[in-house]
């Protein structure tokens, strides 16, 4: 039998299939990782040829390493401690929805943040 996915991980067809919260976390977590990276390295070159000489726009890449890393790992840990039944298990779904909300805004938001931190700091040096 030849299933379609819906987004949510469900089947579309006749059989369904839980969706494994372990997995679809450990996903996110990479996406989430890309895109900090990419926002990451596109606001700091953005504030580099904006005229900022100092090392400040530099240590924001630094940071990727020291604080976002370890901070999806705590996200990926969280959920990838599931037994087999409990990755199953639907009543995790407002858990993962607001552990994913965390993540991604994390993901969008630290980037603009930690690059109008360094800056403002520039700024008053």
């Amino acid at each position: 039998m030849n299933d379609v996915y819906s987004h949510e991980g469900r089947a579309t067809g006749r059989e369904t299939y839980a969706r494994d919260w372990r997995k679809a976390m450990s996903d996110h977590v990479a996406y989430a990782l890309l895109v900090y990276t990419g926002l990451q390295i596109f606001v700091t070159v953005h504030a580099i040829k904006g005229g900022s000489h100092s090392i400040l726009p530099y240590l924001a890449l630094v940071v990727l390493v020291a604080g976002i890393i370890p901070a999806c790992r705590w996200f990926e840990k969280r959920w990838s401690g599931l037994s087999d039944e409990q990755a199953a298990d639907e009543s995790y779904l407002d858990a993962f929805k607001r552990d994913r909300l965390m993540l991604w805004g994390l993901a969008i938001g630290l980037p603009f943040v930690l690059t109008g931190l360094f800056k403002g700091i520039a700024a008053v040096l």
